[in-house]
C-alpha cells in the first residue's frame, strides 16, 4: 500500500506450500512408470508363452505321428491277415481302432497346419482375389461332380495380402459351405463383396445346415464344432486356421447364420479399402455379387 505520496507504506501477501503437492506428482509419475514396465513385462511373458505353447503343440503333434502310424499299421495288418479269424464283434472292434487312429491323425495334422499357421510370417503382394476364389471353386468342384451346386462370385478387388494364406481362408469357408449343404438338395455357395460401415467387408454364403447364433461364440474356438461328427466330418480346426489367417492381415471374421436356413461368413482385410469394388449400396452389391461363374 501507498501512501498520497506514492511511498511504499505496508505490504501483504500469502506463500502456499505445495510440497504435498510436488510429492503427489512424483508419486504418480512413478507409479505410471511401475504400471508401464509391469505391462510390457506381462506382455513379454504372454509373448513367451504363446510360443511355448506352440512350440509344445507342434513337438507333441509331430511325436504322436510315429506312434499312431505304428497303431495304425498293425491294425490294417490284422484286417489283412487275422480278420477271418475274429467274430463279429472282433472285426467291429478293428474298425473302431482303424477309425479312431484316421480320425486323430486328422486331428494332429490340423494341429500341425495350426501350429505353423501361427508361425508363418505374412508375405503381402497386390493380387486378385477373383483368381483366388475362381481357383479354389475348380478344385471344389471337381471333388463334388455328383452334387447339384450352383456357385455365385461377384466382382471382387484386388487386395495386398498373402495369396497362400487368403487362400487357405477362401478354401476353408467354400469347403465348410460344400459340407454344410450337402443335405440340400439343391444348394447354392456366394462369394461377393459388400460395404459396411465404411468397410470393405467380403462374404461366403450358403443355404446350409446353418446354426444357432446363441453358439456362434464358439465357432473359432480350436476343436470347437456345432454339429455332431456323425452328422458332419471334421475337426474343428479350420475356422480357427482362418481367424488366425485373417487377423494377421490386420482383420476380422465373424458370422451370422440360422438354423437349417443357411449360414454367412465375413472377413476383413486391413490392407482392403472400402471404395475399391463397386460403390453401390449394401443391398445392390449383395444383388449383383450373384454373377455366376
Amino acid at each position: 500500500l501507498r501512501d498520497v505520496a506514492g511511498s511504499l507504506v505496508k505490504w501483504f501477501g500469502t506463500c502456499t506450500d505445495i510440497d504435498d503437492l510436488k510429492r503427489a506428482e512424483e508419486g504418480l509419475r512413478a507409479l505410471n512408470e511401475k504400471l508401464e514396465q509391469r505391462v510390457q513385462e506381462r506382455t513379454a511373458e504372454l509373448v513367451a508363452t504363446n510360443k511355448e505353447l506352440e512350440a509344445f503343440t507342434y513337438a507333441a503333434a509331430h511325436d504322436l505321428r510315429a506312434p499312431l502310424r505304428h497303431i495304425h499299421g498293425f491294425a490294417d495288418i490284422m484286417a489283412e491277415e487275422c480278420s477271418a479269424r475274429l467274430d463279429a464283434s472282433g472285426q467291429q472292434y478293428l474298425r473302431r481302432i482303424r477309425d479312431g487312429t484316421n480320425h486323430m491323425s486328422r486331428l494332429l495334422e490340423d494341429l500341425l497346419d495350426l501350429a505353423r499357421m501361427s508361425r508363418q510370417e505374412v508375405r503381402p503382394h497386390v493380387c486378385g482375389l477373383d483368381s483366388i476364389v475362381q481357383e479354389v471353386v475348380a478344385e471344389l468342384k471337381a471333388d463334388c461332380e455328383d452334387r447339384n451346386i450352383e456357385w455365385k462370385v461377384g466382382k471382387l478387388p484386388f487386395a495386398e495380402c498373402d495369396p497362400s494364406l487368403i487362400k487357405q481362408v477362401i478354401t476353408n469357408l467354400l469347403s465348410n459351405a460344400v459340407k454344410f449343404t450337402r443335405p440340400c438338395e439343391q444348394a447354392h455357395i456366394e462369394v461377393g463383396q459388400m460395404v459396411r460401415d465404411g468397410e470393405s467387408v467380403l462374404f461366403v454364403r450358403d443355404n446350409g445346415a446353418g446354426f444357432d447364433m446363441r453358439y456362434a461364440g464358439k465357432l473359432f474356438g480350436v476343436f470347437q464344432r456345432l454339429h455332431r461328427q456323425q452328422d458332419f466330418e471334421g475337426t474343428g480346426v479350420g475356422l480357427a486356421i482362418v481367424e488366425r489367417i485373417v487377423h494377421k492381415h490386420g482383420g476380422r471374421v465373424w458370422a451370422e447364420a440360422e438354423l437349417n436356413k443357411g449360414a454367412t461368413f465375413y472377413f476383413t482385410l486391413g490392407a482392403l479399402k472400402a471404395g475399391q469394388g463397386d460403390k453401390q449400396s449394401d443391398h445392390e452389391q449383395e444383388v449383383h455379387a450373384a454373377g455366376a461363374i
